[in-house]
């Protein structure tokens, strides 16, 4: 698995992975709807943040954007073999 910078990733390749990624987590259930817009916006802020991260799976050939704390604990499982942060 490999660390994806978002910095390397032109805007608009950012903007629809992050638009797969919030379309792929479901529904929105609670009393109020936020659109997709603002849901893109948070999660942009949080890869600005460095709250969350790109990684790509060779093996899958997929992305997916995770945690900071769950690609810590996937560094102390030894399934990615260096923690960049």
């Amino acid at each position: 698995m490999l660390l994806i910078p978002h910095e390397q990733l032109s805007s608009d390749t950012l903007d629809a992975l992050i638009e797969a990624f919030v379309l792929r987590e479901g529904t929105e259930y609670g009393e109020q709807d936020i659109s997709l817009g603002v849901k893109v916006a948070q999660v942009k802020s949080q890869l600005v943040a460095n709250q969350l991260v790109i990684l790509y799976s060779e093996l899958h050939e997929s992305v997916d954007i995770i945690t900071k704390q769950q690609w810590r604990q996937l560094v102390k499982q030894g399934e990615i073999e260096s923690d960049q942060f």
